[in-house]
């Protein structure tokens, strides 16, 4: 025969949860366990019908306010109404879920695209209107090319949303490169979707592209040869040489298997202007 009351610790176990939640329960008034003259509570099979609603609302993510509430005032409106606040919820979490996983789907081929790319060759691409966001700073070291992305990145949270899936790049400081100064920027950006508002726009046009492979060490030697290769074929270049990071520390601990583009415009095709609305941050 059933029983009428049940002890805390028999609650427990049944419902696989800890005393402790029984307690808070009783706390916020939604479960009242009568007590008997040692202090003991007792539950009563009225406490066991609240404790399997709250079990079910807890597994569609309702808060405790919100089910205190409930069962303060549980009707059928109430309850279509609950429902319907939770499926809005859900149809959210799915678009979030569908969002997420356009994300990895893009990122993966990203990666397997760097992962087939062969470095070394100098190429023409016609590229669109980049818009970008920029944080200009001189930077001499890995490190600080780490610690001034993340600063860029949490100045617009707003725009780069997941760190993993942005292109980063950064502008070389060609003075000191071409000196003989290796791995050396004057600020780091991030493409935007097309239309977002920005710090500045690549323009559209021609551009030299070529990749390398292998710590950022080799970027001096690298640019000197895709300025050589342009001067050998008579090729006037607009603006600044740049990096963009196709497989770099996100991606791997191996320098070896870094590969980073660098891109130039031609002042010979079209998209000559110079870059617009850049700022120091």
């Amino acid at each position: 025969m059933m029983k009428d009351y049940y002890k805390i610790s028999e609650i427990a176990r049944l419902y696989g949860i800890g005393v402790d939640s029984l307690r808070y329960y009783e706390r916020l008034g939604i479960l009242q366990p009568r007590r008997e003259s040692n202090g003991y509570r007792l539950y009563s099979l009225k406490d066991m019908y609240k404790l399997n609603l709250i079990r079910d609302l807890r597994r569609l993510d309702f808060s405790m306010e919100q089910i205190r509430a409930y069962l303060d005032e549980q009707t059928v409106d109430n309850t279509i109404r609950l429902l319907d606040q939770e499926a809005d919820l859900v149809a959210r979490q799915l678009q979030e879920l569908q969002a997420k996983a356009v994300q990895l789907a893009q990122r993966l081929a990203d990666l397997k695209a760097a992962q087939a790319t062969v470095p070394g060759i100098i190429q023409r691409k016609v590229l669109p209107p980049r818009p970008c966001v920029l944080f200009t700073q001189h930077i001499t070291r890995d490190e600080e090319m780490d610690f001034v992305m993340k600063k860029l990145h949490r100045q617009h949270e707003d725009k780069i949303r997941d760190f993993g899936n942005q292109v980063f790049g950064a502008f070389l400081a060609m003075d000191e490169l071409l000196a003989g100064t290796p791995n050396v920027y004057d600020g780091v950006f991030s493409v935007l979707e097309e239309g977002a508002a920005c710090d500045f726009t690549l323009p559209g046009g021609t551009y030299l592209s070529y990749f390398y492979q292998g710590p950022y060490e080799q970027n001096r030697a690298k640019v000197q040869q895709l300025l050589d290769w342009a001067a050998q074929r008579g090729l006037v270049l607009a603006g600044t040489p740049f990096e963009l990071y196709a497989i770099d520390n996100r991606d791997t601990i191996r320098p070896e298997e870094f590969l980073t583009e660098i891109q130039v415009l031609l002042a010979s095709e079209k998209g000559q202007e110079d870059l617009v609305g850049s700022s120091e941050k």
